[in-house]
């Protein structure tokens, strides 16, 4: 499986932002962000879900489970 923190950082640049505007998001710092990326720290449940949302795309493309982009349309609410 792929380290979902290269996807993290490639989503980042993909989409032309800083790690600091990320964190900004997220309600952290660039520095907790950065370590998120770089796999120095587990990147938490909630962390993750607001990353896919943020992105459009599913936390099974984050976290390299699949390589599918798209996020699912048929979750229930």
């Amino acid at each position: 499986m792929e380290h979902f923190y290269r996807r993290l950082r490639d989503l980042r640049i993909d989409h032309d932002l800083a790690q600091w505007e990320v964190a900004k998001y997220l309600n952290t710092t660039r520095q907790q962000y950065g370590k998120y990326e770089t796999g120095e720290r587990d990147l938490p449940a909630n962390v993750l879900i607001r990353l896919a949302s943020f992105y459009q795309t599913s936390t099974d493309y984050i976290l390299g489970i699949t390589n599918n982009p798209k996020p699912y349309n048929d979750i229930p609410e």
